[in-house]
């Protein structure tokens, strides 16, 4: 159950925008095997006065730069995260196209008593 958040620049169209979210929802079905139809996703947009990327840690971010940020449950594995990292980068690059420079990416684990899904239950605890 990942719970993904894009922060982005404001002005893309809503096809791009649609993009990210098909591309990231893939790569957590490959990568980390996440069911069909858990797409509990995300967008920001933020205007060029809130949003800021710097080029820290040699990579060279433009203005389409993105941060994803994906909290999931405390159970994947260090090799499952990795295999993430690559297949999201790979296919915002195919789709939309963005760099792979552009794609910053954050995991969070949270213990699976943290989840309510609905009805106010915690289905995972």
């Amino acid at each position: 159950m990942p719970l993904p958040h894009i922060s982005m620049r404001e002005g893309k169209p809503d096809v791009y925008r649609q993009a990210i979210l098909d591309s990231l929802y893939r790569a957590m079905r490959e990568a980390l095997n996440v069911p069909e139809g858990d797409e509990f996703m995300t967008i920001s947009e933020l205007s060029p006065a809130n949003f800021r990327c710097g080029n820290a840690y040699g990579v060279d971010r433009s203005e389409d730069a993105v941060l994803i940020q994906i909290t999931v449950f405390a159970s994947r594995t260090t090799e499952q995260k990795k295999a993430l990292y690559r297949r999201i980068a790979d296919l915002l690059g195919e789709s939309p196209g963005i760099r792979p420079e552009d794609v910053f990416i954050n995991v969070l684990d949270a213990p699976a008593e943290n989840w309510s899904v609905g009805h106010g239950v915690a289905q995972f605890a």
